[in-house]
């Protein structure tokens, strides 16, 4: 059995509770949202991003394709060190 995951956030996530949640910048949480990596709502400049979105985007990339995140590749290796 799988232990629920980021229980402490709800439903709906802010953009410092994404950077929170995937320990990652300001820049790098709007670059994942502009380019539809982590699936959301725009309403006029608000971002609404399900907490789902956030751990569909982890369960789907990570682990299986490398990311391009600010223009560059970034590719793990089977034991999650950077290549």
């Amino acid at each position: 059995m799988t232990t629920p995951v980021f229980t402490a956030y709800p439903d709906v996530v802010s953009i410092e509770q994404l950077m929170e949640m995937l320990h990652i910048g300001k820049s790098t949480a709007y670059f994942l949202l502009q380019s539809n990596q982590i699936q959301h709502i725009r309403v006029g400049k608000k971002y609404i991003v399900p907490k789902q979105a956030v751990i569909h985007f982890i369960d789907s990339s990570c682990y299986n394709k490398p990311q391009i995140i600010n223009g560059r590749q970034n590719q793990q290796s089977p034991k999650g060190e950077s290549l």
